[in-house]
């Protein structure tokens, strides 16, 4: 089982996976990310974004299936993933292989976006300039929050305004509890 947080740059998804993670430290914590960055420093990347590159989407999906066999663990995945032909060839590919996703959208205004990079790039000691990719994200917020509209059906939206701890609730009420898990412990454990 995939816990996929999507939303725009600044939305808050690391953040919440993170606090997901600490509920549920027995889930994996999968940022493909690094993929990209990895695939950057071999090939060319003509477009800027790696998500363009469809080695990067079939090594999304390989190392997840990789990491669900192996592991028998969910993920949580903290991944901004708008363009319809992206979600759809990943999203597909996960289904063919019979992987349940439960897909989050952070639903946020531009207006908080934009002031959420300025702080991060700020706390990261970058208030000019762009040594840390905030321009790059900058320019895909209009994307980002417009791609809401385009989400696969079954997606659940969040106010991604709304404080860490709540939407982390919120994602685990909408998490199925496993059959294996139902009865354990002292209380349910939603994912599984």
């Amino acid at each position: 089982m995939i816990v996929w947080v999507n939303g725009a740059f600044g939305a808050g998804k690391t953040t919440l996976t993170t606090e997901l993670h600490s509920r549920r430290p027995d889930a994996l914590l999968y940022d493909p990310e690094p993929l990209g960055i990895i695939l950057r420093e071999i090939v060319d990347d003509p477009t800027g974004d790696f998500q363009d590159l469809r080695l990067w989407r079939r090594q999304l999906v390989s190392l997840a299936l990789g990491l669900l066999e192996e592991y028998e663990r969910p993920l949580l995945v903290p991944m901004t993933l708008v363009d319809p032909v992206c979600m759809g060839e990943v999203f597909g590919a996960l289904a063919a292989a019979d992987v349940t996703v439960h897909h989050f959208f952070l639903d946020v205004p531009a207006d908080v976006l934009y002031r959420r990079l300025d702080a991060r790039a700020v706390a990261l000691g970058h208030p000019e300039g762009d040594p840390d990719g905030s321009r790059w994200a900058k320019d895909r917020v209009a994307r980002c929050v417009a791609a809401a509209e385009t989400m696969p059906v079954g997606t659940v939206f969040l106010d991604g305004e709304r404080p860490t701890p709540e939407l982390a609730d919120e994602v685990l009420k909408h998490v199925p509890v496993p059959v294996r898990d139902r009865g354990r412990g002292s209380g349910p454990s939603p994912v599984r």
